[in-house]
């Protein structure tokens, strides 16, 4: 039987949600995350660390939790029936940025590690993360980059891994009921075992550091681009479909509460802002229709 090193796991993870902090806290020049540790009655807890205010960063939090339990929560046990019964862990990183600036996209990223045991059984055990970028004005420079990053991090996983987590996510982050992508997207992928502890767990540290790879260089490109109250508006419109994808299809979110986890710590992915218009369309040929024209909807890079 291999080894799983639930230890290691959790040890890379409160190591990346410093990394990730401290190069946030950099690009933005002025303000600093706050920490905010917990606990939840049924078992483990985290520390959430938002920065609200900056010179950048609206509002960002980069969370980590080590949540567990006697009993699965209903929403896995109806996925997984073969988690009924068994005892589980669930530790991760997740981080969404809002940015003050429209021209500097929002951001995601989420790695995951999940495992269920039951006496006198072999673990099930498995991977889940990745990233995703959400422009309101995009550029097509900083889109060709962030997929760059995330073929360079994918090549030494298999030729095949960057194209298949790549249409994943493009499928994860659609809104149905808007028929469009959440943003340009990035990498999804979920119950990663196939590849055994070690790599898998190699690729999800990839995929961690690989987050700031891609985000850093936008930030510094258009942190500085000026707007006005017509950009502004737009972006907290847009905001509006980043609320609406969380709460009701992201499985991350549902799992969170479902477990009885800390609900400020969930929800922190909101934004701090935002707005909605009733039946409202962007002016033909603007640089709003052109989000909806060309960057809404699954694209090669």
């Amino acid at each position: 039987m291999e080894n799983v090193d639930k230890s290691a796991v959790k040890a890379f993870l409160l190591q990346l949600q410093d990394t990730i902090c401290q190069g946030l806290e950099e690009a933005d020049g002025a303000a600093k995350f706050v920490e905010d540790s917990w606990t939840r009655a049924e078992g483990g807890g985290g520390r959430s660390r938002v920065l609200r205010d900056g010179a950048v960063i609206e509002q960002g939090g980069v969370n980590f939790s080590h949540v567990f339990g006697e009993k699965m929560p209903a929403s896995a046990t109806a996925h997984r029936p073969e988690l009924a019964g068994r005892r589980f862990e669930a530790m991760g990183v997740s981080l969404v940025i809002h940015p003050k600036n429209p021209y500097v996209p929002t951001s995601h990223a989420n790695v995951r590690f999940f495992i269920a045991e039951k006496e006198g059984e072999p673990p099930v055990w498995w991977f889940g993360g990745g990233f995703d970028l959400t422009p309101f004005y995009p550029f097509e420079e900083d889109c060709l980059h962030w997929h760059q990053v995330a073929k360079d991090l994918c090549a030494p996983f298999g030729e095949n891994v960057y194209a298949e987590h790549k249409a994943w996510c493009d499928k994860y982050f659609f809104l149905p009921h808007r028929n469009e992508t959440r943003g340009v997207g990035g990498l999804f992928f979920d119950d990663l075992n196939q590849w055994g502890f070690d790599k898998s767990f190699a690729y999800i540290k990839a995929v961690g550091q690989g987050y700031l790879d891609g985000y850093l260089p936008v930030i510094a490109r258009r942190k500085e681009t000026e707007y006005g109250e017509q950009e502004r508006n737009f972006q907290l419109y847009r905001r509006g479909r980043y609320v609406e994808f969380n709460l009701v299809y992201d499985r991350g979110t549902l799992f969170g509460l479902q477990s009885g986890g800390r609900t400020e710590s969930i929800l922190m992915s909101m934004p701090p802002l935002a707005r909605w218009e009733y039946s409202w369309t962007p002016e033909p040929g603007s640089a709003e229709a052109r989000l909806y024209d060309e960057y809404l909807k699954p694209r090669e890079w």
